[in-house]
């Protein structure tokens, strides 16, 4: 099984925080949908033993996209790879962009799960992060779409500067209020390059604090929990039954496609990744070539990825694992890197198993650095 990304390389505005790739000029729309179409069809042969169950519109903003051109990018894929019978088929969406007109007919088209890029429920954050859709509109939508959505899941980001305990437990109340299955939450970070980080440069914002958005984390953690989420990766909360299918495959380390300008592929053994510019991206596609390069990952590579993936879920490290794909050596190193979190209560075993522990859940990519074999002998 495997899964395809489409990136829509497309914003109404930029977000102060956002470092992905995206433009804010739509004159390419039209031309941009159709160099999809043709990528999805010149690599079907990276598919060709592989069935397609997941399929993940993620941006920029694929909300700008008309019906209309989501289903003729859907049935791209239904034409070129074999697709299960029922595939998860997501669509990340803003608030601003879901009209009761557009949900309707979202909910007509192969679409099934919506993610809605809300990230709080208070204009003041949203101004600061400079979103194009009020609180108003985020209530509005998500209302709407629940009642044509089952599968629905909603982005919140804490350690906004400014932001108490007691706001960001309201935003949380807001989004349960909305009786959506899923919740995917982010810590801000301040990305070289961005408006935000040239804010804080100039003291016009304050700088994010890390204790400020680990208690965040800890308050989200325990609240969801009562309300029967299960925190199954760092920033991602589920509803049993609507765990994100595209997310847990990539975080299982499964097959995936990467269609558009900035979009990743991963087969398992090498890492690929289309060229980060929209017009030499359309020239590339265009004169029949891809824009893409690879790299053939080292098996230290591949030990070190699984880690950093694995002790981000609830799945966790399996030591049994490492010794059958990577070596006895890797799993010495692994136990002998763990030992010292384990005496601080931060990773436990469970068996064969190497978790992170409440404490350490919110240090997971830190601990999994730790981990790393750097400069070592793949044997």
């Amino acid at each position: 099984m495997s899964g395809i990304y489409i990136h829509i390389p497309f914003c109404k505005q930029a977000c102060h925080y956002c470092d992905f790739h995206f433009s804010t000029s739509m004159g390419k729309k039209d031309a941009m949908v159709k160099a999809l179409q043709k990528e999805l069809k010149m690599r079907r042969a990276e598919l060709e033993n592989d069935t397609v169950e997941t399929i993940y519109f993620g941006g920029g903003t694929p909300s700008v996209l008309s019906s209309e051109e989501i289903n003729s990018l859907i049935q791209a894929v239904y034409d070129e790879y074999e697709v299960c019978q029922n595939p998860e088929v997501t669509l990340e969406a803003n608030p601003d962009d879901l009209s009761e007109e557009k949900i309707k007919e979202l909910a007509q088209s192969p679409i099934n799960r919506l993610s809605v890029g809300v990230q709080s429920f208070y204009d003041e954050d949203l101004k600061l992060m400079n979103r194009a859709h009020s609180a108003k509109e985020a209530l509005q939508s998500l209302k709407l779409a629940t009642e044509y959505f089952e599968n629905i899941s909603l982005d919140l980001i804490y350690g906004i500067p400014d932001m108490s305990n007691e706001r960001w437990l309201k935003n949380i109340e807001m989004a349960l209020s909305l009786e959506v299955p899923h919740i995917s939450s982010y810590a801000l970070t301040v990305e070289p390059q961005t408006t935000l980080a040239s804010f804080i440069k100039k003291g016009l914002v304050k700088n994010v604090d890390d204790e400020v958005a680990q208690e965040h984390f800890h308050i989200l953690v325990d609240r969801l929990q009562e309300e029967g989420f299960v925190n199954y990766e760092i920033s991602n909360f589920g509803k049993p039954g609507f765990f994100s299918q595209n997310n847990t495959a990539y975080w299982k380390q499964k097959k995936y496609l990467g269609i558009g300008p900035s979009a990743h592929s991963f087969d398992g053994i090498s890492r690929g990744w289309n060229i980060n510019n929209n017009p030499k991206y359309l020239k590339s596609i265009e004169n029949g070539k891809l824009p893409l390069e690879t790299e053939v990952l080292s098996l230290t590579d591949r030990y070190n990825e699984y880690v950093m993936t694995g002790l981000r879920t609830i799945w966790g490290v399996s030591l049994d694992k490492i010794t059958k794909d990577f070596g006895e050596n890797f799993k010495k190193y692994a136990l002998q890197q763990a030992q010292k979190h384990i005496t601080q209560h931060l990773l436990f075993l469970d068996g064969d198993i190497l978790l992170t522990t409440k404490k350490g859940k919110f240090l997971a990519d830190g601990l999994a650095a730790d981990l790393f074999m750097l400069n070592l002998s793949d044997s």
